[in-house]
């Protein structure tokens, strides 16, 4: 796929993952976390297998890929979606969305380490540019500075999907990224049911006294920003590598940001705008499009 293609699916992504962001805090007010989680995981994952099936990827998967599925589902499922929506359950959508933003960062360096992969000086000044936008764009003016535990728990979720992320570009050179997508959720999501039912007992029942609202929203967070989302995501760090997918994921508050301004009514200040203008520029820089675009603008003088 051109790389063009695979900037605009990571664009997409960002943006629902950026609205999901306002939808998981909105259920988790209606819904016990875990037990959200594990219904809305298992959905995706629901959602994802007549897909491949369609896309004829679905096969069993070999005995040596087995180790990629399970450590995947722990890190990209169990554990990040588990300690993401405990930790929105007590902490504002701002500061959750703000520490997701650090992903870029913990990416770069987590595949220095892992993946012996070292971004290129324009790249990293992308990642600086990109955590500069968010800084800008959501702490600054923010009323809620203080760091609690729902900070730590969303923290804790970006790094293990951090980790994951090194497993799918691991796993991708002998198994289909989306294909790893559907075995990771439908795992995972058990898992979570498990947990859920130590830990919230008789949550269930709270599904019954939801709104039509809440099941539309429901709905668009399991399937588009869960199934579709983790699909096109993974199956880009496929192709373009953690690093430089990751740097897309400083668009993720930055979307959070402005959908909440449409649908929340919340205000946007001049240094929301200054973010944006800081994040664009890091997605540039730090995507390698940038420097795509000055080599092909030589080749052609």
């Amino acid at each position: 796929m051109k790389q063009w293609k695979i900037y605009a699916m990571l664009v997409f992504v960002m943006f629902a993952w950026g609205a999901n962001v306002s939808l998981l805090k909105y259920m988790v007010e209606e819904v016990s976390p875990v037990t959200l989680t594990a219904f809305r995981i298992f959905v995706a994952g629901l959602v994802v297998l007549p897909i491949l099936w369609k896309m004829k990827l679905l096969r069993k998967p070999m005995p040596s890929e087995w180790k990629y599925i399970l450590l995947g589902t722990l890190t990209n499922v169990v554990v990040h979606h588990y300690f993401l929506n405990m930790g929105l359950s007590i902490t504002s959508a701002t500061h959750g969305g703000l520490i997701l933003g650090t992903g870029p960062m913990l990416t770069a360096i987590s595949a220095a380490i892992i993946l012996k992969y070292f971004p290129t000086r324009i790249q990293w000044l992308g990642l600086v540019f990109g955590l500069t936008g968010i800084a800008v764009s959501i702490l600054v003016g923010s009323e809620t500075m203080g760091a609690n535990l729902g900070d730590f728990y969303v923290f804790l979720s970006i790094f293990v999907q951090v980790l994951s992320f090194m497993v799918v570009s691991k796993a991708a050179k002998t198994l289909d990224p989306r294909l790893l997508t559907v075995y990771m959720l439908l795992i995972g999501s058990v898992i979570l049911f498990i947990i859920s039912l130590i830990q919230e007992p008789g949550a269930i029942k709270q599904f019954s006294t939801t709104t039509p609202t809440f099941w539309i929203i429901f709905l668009s967070s399991a399937v588009v920003c869960t199934a579709i989302g983790h699909l096109m995501y993974n199956y880009a760090v496929g192709q373009a590598g953690a690093t430089k997918a990751a740097i897309f994921m400083n668009l993720n508050p930055l979307f959070s940001l402005i959908i909440s301004a449409l649908f929340l009514g919340e205000v946007l200040r001049l240094n929301h705008f200054l973010g944006l203008i800081l994040i664009v520029t890091g997605v540039m820089l730090g995507s390698g499009a940038a420097e795509d675009l000055w080599k092909k603008r030589k080749r052609v003088e």
